[in-house]
């Protein structure tokens, strides 16, 4: 009696088990099947919304473009029916006037222009960024460029012959210009400068003839120039000589004036210290020795052709030859103005 009863307890438990692996199948396959309805209702959604529109527009966040008006076709994607595409992609989006600058587009803008062109906003679908940022294509020429440029040039045009050295006076900014298929060209130009130890060029940049940008660069000039310099200390008075000075080259903000030379034979006005480079100020011609001295007996002397005249008088002062003194005539007593010559004699000034 036991024995029956555990056999239909187990006959039971069999039974359970497969009715459970029954529902739970049933389960996956009602699952499986919602979820096929499910993605073909979202599918079968998207691409009726697809076909509502004529066209769909992907606008890219930045983009770069040629020419100075970008179209619709060259800042964004372009799909949908071809005619319409064909239009919207010849869609003007404005102007780059100068090289460097950038405009951003909005969706509004978009739509805003294919409204102007017939093409209504209910027809496009907008995807991608909400703002294009648009720059046009561009070369950049380097302020260093034109220095370099600017340079070779005033190497090969300089006219005073003693610059060693040109020494740029700031770097110029870049500047941008179009890549386009121009050929680009350079002008330089000198300048006059108001400072003679500086000079100026100016580069003009050329884009199938025509100036599309300049700069200006500045230089200071360095020159080769030779100086005096003291070898020991000099008095006043004393004469210059090789002995006492030497001669260096070496360079200078300014050039060498063109009657330089050795101040050889020259007197110091002053004392001179060694190792002193000898300045314009600091030395002189040596003066003429003193001929006539105070309260001496000097003739008198007037020379007209043929004839010569002669009297005695006294120095009231001391002179070199050329100098004018005052003369007493000893014979009248009178005091005259006479001019020293070489000789020693007066000749009175009437």
């Amino acid at each position: 009696m036991s024995r029956r009863k555990g056999i239909r307890a187990q006959g039971h438990n069999s039974t359970s088990t497969q009715a459970h692996r029954g529902i739970s199948t049933l389960m996956a396959f009602v699952l499986i099947t919602c979820a096929f309805f499910c993605q073909a209702s979202t599918n079968s959604k998207a691409n009726s919304t697809k076909d509502e529109f004529a066209i769909q527009i992907y606008l890219p966040r930045e983009v770069t473009v040629r020419g100075n008006h970008p179209t619709l076709g060259q800042v964004s994607v372009i799909r949908g029916e071809e005619s319409l595409a064909a239009k919207a992609s010849e869609i003007a989006l404005g102007r780059l006037s100068i090289p460097g600058q950038e405009i951003v587009i909005d969706r509004a803008t978009v739509l805003s222009r294919l409204a102007s062109n017939g093409i209504s906003a209910s027809k496009v679908m907008l995807t991608g960024a909400e703002k294009i940022k648009v720059k046009r294509q561009q070369r950049i020429i380097k302020g260093d460029e034109f220095v370099e440029l600017a340079r070779s040039f005033l190497e090969e045009n300089l006219v005073e012959q003693s610059v060693c050295r040109t020494d740029q006076i700031g770097t110029p900014k870049d500047l941008a210009v179009p890549d386009s298929n121009k050929e680009i060209k350079f002008s330089p130009c000198l300048e006059l400068s108001r400072a003679r130890n500086q000079a100026r060029v100016q580069i003009a940049v050329l884009a199938d003839g025509q100036e599309i940008g300049t700069r200006k660069i500045s230089f200071r000039l360095k020159y080769n120039c030779r100086r005096a310099v003291t070898l020991a200390d000099i008095p006043a008075g004393a004469v210059i000589s090789p002995e006492n000075i030497r001669i260096e080259e070496t360079i200078s903000s300014h050039p060498e004036p063109a009657n330089w030379r050795p101040p050889y034979g020259l007197v110091a006005k002053r004392r001179i210290p060694a190792n002193t480079v000898i300045r314009g100020d600091m030395v002189g011609q040596r003066e003429p020795a003193v001929i006539v001295k105070r309260n001496q007996n000097v003739i008198i002397q007037i020379e007209r052709p043929g004839l010569v005249v002669t009297a005695i008088g006294k120095a009231m002062q001391q002179a070199r030859t050329g100098e004018y003194i005052k003369v007493r005539n000893l014979d009248s007593q009178r005091i005259i103005l006479a001019k020293v010559n070489e000789d020693g004699t007066v000749e009175p000034v009437f």
